[in-house]
């Protein structure tokens, strides 16, 4: 008797209709975003009281290293998922991941702690990246902006929770290597995960585009740098918002040290702000969806304006976690709504590359951010590297407020 084959289940697209595969992406993104939420708390009192780095540009270096390899990681993800696929590049980011935790522990001086996060940096950019663009495969044209928030709130959630439990760690047993066995661990389950259960996405991508013809990398990079007024201030809001991120990772950990705040609270208001961020997203995503992408966006700018300036004039604990909230709010509103924004303007078949591209700008912004705030912070003061931050921030918002479209229907794809 013959045997038949296992009927091939055929491949639709939204949220629901994959709902197992899109579930554990989520998780997934999770995973890597815990990695990087250890550095929130940890990496910074590393340089001040391990390294004794005395200078505010110096112990910035360690988010220049880790933005500038973020970002050449964004562009290679880009390029390589839609030539290669999805699941190979997440793969290759968890490999970077996993020496992390390692070569922080065993780090001889700062320079090691740069090198580690060059590692980190190529690890957050495939593996977040192509998370990204797996589930706007899943999800459909219809779901981007929920599809969006969802990822962004796993993993910047999970950036708090790791914050939040590095924190308490290094207060109790110090700040290597034992907070930095949670980091392998993390690193672990997520290859693992990967390798064992994720499917390419690749499929859902070509049921979707139809007819819609591909671009070359460089046409597509033209597009999201500069060329389509709409990509292009997308690509310049994300640069200003991962700037003052990079204010907020570097810069507000010695500025609440310098205040008197114990490793604890500092490591409490670090992961505030992410868990607002990530928390958040649950709702503004699904909103951008209603709204458009133009009002949440700019919105969310000028609330990150407002609450860095709140920092800048906060006194003690309670006011900064205040400011963390409101920073986490702003965030919120901006994050998802840009991703879902690149999805709506670019066609399925050079997707993965128009995200690749924005993702590799927005995440310059940690360089452009942590230099600015170091060199301005040395020079002057550190309220006045937050003042400066809040003040191009402010103009970003307007920058998006002028230049995307004021509905979802303005947003149309690009063939």
């Amino acid at each position: 008797m013959e045997e038949t084959a296992a009927p091939v289940r055929p491949i639709s697209l939204g949220i629901g209709a994959n709902l197992a595969q899109f579930a554990l992406l989520v998780g997934v993104n999770g995973l890597v975003g815990a990695l990087v939420g250890q550095e929130r708390s940890l990496v910074p009192l590393l340089g001040e009281r391990v390294f004794a780095v005395g200078s505010s540009t110096a112990l910035m270096l360690f988010i220049v290293s880790f933005g500038i390899a973020k970002a050449a990681a964004n562009l290679a993800a880009g390029y390589f998922a839609d030539r290669i696929g999805r699941r190979k590049v997440l793969l290759v980011g968890w490999a970077f991941g996993v020496p992390v935790p390692l070569a922080l522990m065993l780090a001889p001086g700062w320079g090691w702690v740069i090198a580690a996060n060059v590692l980190l940096g190529i690890n957050q950019g495939l593996a977040w990246s192509s998370t990204v663009v797996m589930k706007i495969d899943l999800a459909g044209p219809r779901q981007r902006g929920l599809a969006m928030g969802l990822n962004e709130f796993a993993g910047y959630l999970a950036v708090a929770i790791s914050a939040i439990a590095t924190g308490w760690l290094a207060s109790r047993y110090g700040l290597r290597p034992e907070p930095l066995f949670l980091g392998l661990a993390i690193a672990g389950l997520g290859l693992g995960l990967s390798v064992l259960f994720v499917k390419e996405t690749a499929g859902h991508m070509e049921l979707e585009k139809g007819s819609s013809v591909g671009k070359s990398f460089s046409e597509v990079a033209a597009l999201a740098s500069f060329r389509h007024r709409g990509l292009a201030s997308v690509s310049r809001t994300g640069l200003v918002n991962n700037a003052n991120d990079a204010l907020a990772w570097g810069l507000l950990p010695v500025l609440m040290l310098a205040q008197g705040l114990s490793t604890f609270q500092i490591g409490t208001i670090a992961a505030v702000y992410p868990a607002v961020w990530g928390i958040a997203q649950l709702a503004t995503g699904a909103w951008s969806d209603r709204v458009g992408r133009r009002l949440p966006v700019a919105i969310g700018m000028w609330t990150q304006a407002v609450a860095l300036l709140w920092f800048w004039a906060a006194d003690g604990f309670s006011q900064m976690v205040g400011a963390a909230i409101l920073l986490g709010c702003g965030t919120a509103l901006t994050y998802p709504a840009l991703l879902a924004a690149v999805g709506d303007l670019a066609a399925p078949s050079w997707r993965a590359s128009a995200v690749g591209v924005y993702r590799t700008w927005r995440d310059g912004g940690y360089v452009v951010g942590a230099l600015t705030a170091g060199v301005l912070a040395d020079l002057f003061s550190p309220g006045t590297a937050l003042v400066a931050v809040a003040g191009a921030t402010a103009l970003s918002g307007l920058d998006a407020w002028a230049n995307l479209g004021s509905s979802s229907e303005d947003l149309n794809t690009l063939g």
